[in-house]
């Protein structure tokens, strides 16, 4: 048998950090280990009754067909109505695409613009994929790291320092995956006048999580903070953390017409379209009731607090309270150097998180998201599996010497 080579494009790139994390919590899980699983992006709550109605009624309506490749007119409609709602701007429908989820819409996009070794500014840390988008559209990730003491936010004289001739892109992701930090208007402003010099620079901005948001009023977009660089803001989003619906894979982008048009050409070849029924229901979701929103994040701020009430108390970690999202990006550089009773050093941020899974906790190292000694916990689960989590790591740390 021949043995398979693959495209280059493949060998530039990783799994997934974050799946093979999940993937491994539910490995031991199936061995019959007692894993509390922190690692997943995804939240606990069912999709409301409302949602999955509209997809039931699409499929007995015979909605079962192909759609547009950019989507159907109900779900544009909805999702321009959403975007004047959170940004004040109008888009017109020609503006936006809706793809098999955010994550898909960002490689397309990457893909109709990225090639020969452009760059791509990725503020640290970042998501896991953004990276490895780039690096499989033939782009170079040009990494900058945003310190805690910065808030874990990109400061406008490192995007200054970061920006060459061949910058294409600069990806914004707030609030953040995986440390919920969010931009004010003013610091998007002061973003915005970095940009303003550099006209050549588009905006990735990745708003997956605004609804998950725990100041007051909403989460400021930069479409909203800066409408003079809207011409070069691809704006993407979703209904899949914000109304439980991460198995419906829908996502959304808008953005200049052209863009939009080179993203839609591509998605013809790949997916033809998205699901005809999972549009329906998250036109559904866009267009109706939302009070799930308000008790669903009602319902993270107070897992939050629990969680990093429990953590702040355990020697060695820290742990800052994020805006949004439902992350917790903890700070373990007071226990790099210990051993565990089993004589291992923890000299990284991966090794606490390996010693971590031994003592029953599955979380993800600081360093698959650009910046160590850290570790993330998903907070999209209970009270009781929080509350659990963090004894057991106050545990597993206070056995370190």
């Amino acid at each position: 048998m021949s043995d398979f080579q693959p495209a280059a494009r493949v060998e530039r790139i990783k799994p997934s950090p974050s799946t093979a994390a999940a993937a491994r919590a539910r490995e031991l899980k199936a061995e019959g280990r007692d894993i509390v699983d922190m690692t997943v992006g995804e939240p606990d709550f069912d999709t409301p009754d409302a949602i999955k109605e509209a997809g039931i009624v699409a499929i007995r309506a015979g909605d079962t067909k192909y759609t547009p490749v950019n989507g159907t007119l109900a779900l544009r409609r909805a999702i321009a109505g959403r975007l004047q709602r959170h940004t004040g701007h109008a888009y017109p429908l020609d503006a936006i695409t809706a793809g098999g989820g955010g994550k898909q819409i960002i490689f397309l996009a990457l893909m109709a613009s990225v090639d020969n070794q452009a760059e791509v500014i990725i503020p640290a840390p970042y998501w896991v994929s953004y990276p490895d988008m780039v690096l499989a559209n033939e782009g170079k990730p040009v990494i900058v790291t945003c310190p805690e003491a910065d808030g874990f936010k990109l400061k406008p004289e490192a995007l200054e320092a970061a920006i060459t001739p061949r910058t294409r892109w600069l990806i914004l992701n707030a609030p953040s995956n995986p440390t919920g930090a969010t931009y004010s208007r003013a610091e998007l402003e002061a973003l915005a006048a970095v940009l303003q010099r550099h006209p050549h620079v588009w905006v990735l901005t990745d708003e997956i999580y605004d609804e998950i948001w725990f100041g007051e009023g909403k989460a400021v977009s930069l479409v909203e903070a800066a409408p003079s660089l809207v011409d070069r803001i691809f704006l993407v989003n979703g209904v899949s953390k914000s109304y439980a619906m991460t198995g419906w894979r829908i996502g959304y982008g808008a953005g200049p017409a052209p863009l939009v048009a080179a993203v839609n050409k591509l998605q013809s070849q790949i997916s033809s379209c998205p699901s005809s029924i999972s549009q329906a229901a998250a036109a559904a979701a866009l267009d109706g009731d939302q009070a799930f929103i308000i008790d669903s994040v009602a319902a993270y701020r107070r897992r939050r607090d629990i969680a990093v009430e429990r953590l702040n108390a355990i020697d060695g970690i820290s742990c800052t309270a994020p805006e949004g999202a439902f992350y917790l990006f903890v700070n373990c550089a007071g226990l790099i150097g210990k051993t565990a009773p089993d004589g291992r050093k923890i000299t990284n941020d991966l090794d606490f998180v390996l010693y971590l899974l031994d003592c029953g906790v599955a979380a993800i190292q600081g360093a698959a998201y650009g910046l160590s000694p850290y570790f993330r916990l998903s907070i999209a689960t209970s009270e009781a599996q929080i509350e659990k989590a963090c004894a057991l790591i106050a545990k597993a740390c206070a056995a370190l010497s």
